[in-house]
This record gives C-alpha cells, structure tokens and sequence, in this order.
C-alpha cells in the first residue's frame, strides 16, 4: 500500500458511487452504457477468485467486496429496476462487447505471468478492463451531451487509473524484485482511451459550460 494506490482506491470507489447516486437519485440510467457496467462486472468477478484463498488484509477484503458487489448491483438496476431501466438509452448502446470478453480471454492465455487458473484469470481481468471503458466512450459520443454525474463518473473511473500508474512507478523504484509489467502496461493502454474524454472534460470545466464530446 502506498499514497498513490490509496487515492487510486479512492477515486475508483468515488466513481462507483456518483454512479450509484445517478442511478439511485434520478431513477435514470440515462447515458450510462450497460455493456461497459457488465464489462466491469466479469473484470470484478475474474479478479478476485483469490478471495475464496488469500487473506490479504481486512481493508482489501472489504474493497474487493465492495467492487464485486456494486458493480452486480448496477448492473441488476439497468436490467431490471422497474423505473431505471425504462431510461436505458438501448439504441445508443450497441457495442458488441462479447468480441472485447473473448478477445481479452485468448490474449490472457498466450500471455500471463505463471500458468495458473488464478494468474490467467488475473491477467484476463487486466487486459479486459483495460478496454471495458470502450462502450460508455461510444455511448457518451453517441448522444453528444454528457450529464454532470455521468461526466464525473467516466473522469473518477479515468483518474483511477492514473493513479495507480503512478503506484506502478512508485513500486518499480522502491522494490527489489517489480514483476507486475501487464498490469502497467494495460492500464497505459486503458488511460490513453480516456484522454479524448479528459480533454473535452477540461475544456468544459475552464470555460463553466456542458460537457459535449464530438460524435
């Protein structure tokens, strides 16, 4: 653990709850891609199969639970909520985000760290939420007008993972032995898409005008 993975947990945690107070608040789910919350679902869920093995530490437990779950529980809302998912934006969200599944699968099983259920597993949950962002992306230029809480879902998801690039960095200095190469390079990867997003973010937030991305 260090300052950098924290705020990295932080911001992740901040993104899934402004998400949760759109979802929640408004009763709307409008402009929120539901490909991309099962995307992170799958991601989630293939990650932490060492819950069922390790203890880490009671802080870790509870954040890997907290991701499993809520990501479940978004993506329960938009398929079955009564009133949310009436506002599903369905023609908008057309990605076909079964090729991004597979893709990241097969590539897991030609490059990962130990050849164990656990480390292809692990390595498949990198390189998928590497691109799990892609169909909100689409969504957002899709429509052209993003909402508040939706922008400020997308940068505290984007931010996320800037941070934990610098707690790769930080990790690569500081310890003898830096083995996690696919995690840093898949959340460059994972970065560089959200950089369309953070610079049209910015521009509206120094001119104090609505978020709008270029269809």
């Amino acid at each position: 653990m260090n300052i950098f993975r924290l705020a990295g947990d932080m911001t992740h945690l901040m993104s899934i709850l402004v998400l949760l107070l759109k979802i929640y608040a408004t009763k709307s789910c409008s402009g929120i891609s539901m490909k991309t919350q099962e995307l992170y679902a799958v991601v989630f869920l293939a990650r932490y199969l060492d819950l069922f093995t390790d203890f880490i530490s009671l802080y870790n437990t509870v954040m890997k639970l907290v991701f499993i779950g809520s990501s479940l529980a978004i993506v329960w809302c938009m398929r079955y909520h009564r009133a949310v998912r009436r506002s599903y934006d369905r023609e908008l969200d057309t990605f076909r985000h079964y090729f991004l599944i597979l893709a990241s699968f097969v590539f897991a099983l030609v490059v990962h760290e130990k050849f164990t259920v656990q480390e292809i597993f692990w390595a498949f949950s990198l390189y998928l939420e590497a691109v799990a962002i892609l169909p909100q992306l689409v969504l957002l230029q899709r429509s052209g007008n993003v909402d508040n809480l939706t922008g400020q879902y997308v940068f505290f998801l984007g931010a996320y993972r800037g941070f934990y690039i610098l707690n790769w960095i930080y990790r690569y200095f500081t310890e003898q032995r830096f083995t996690r190469w696919i995690a840093c390079i898949s959340g460059l990867v994972q970065t560089a898409l959200y950089a369309d997003f953070f610079y049209y973010y910015f521009i509206s937030w120094k001119d104090n005008a609505k978020l709008k991305l270029p269809a």
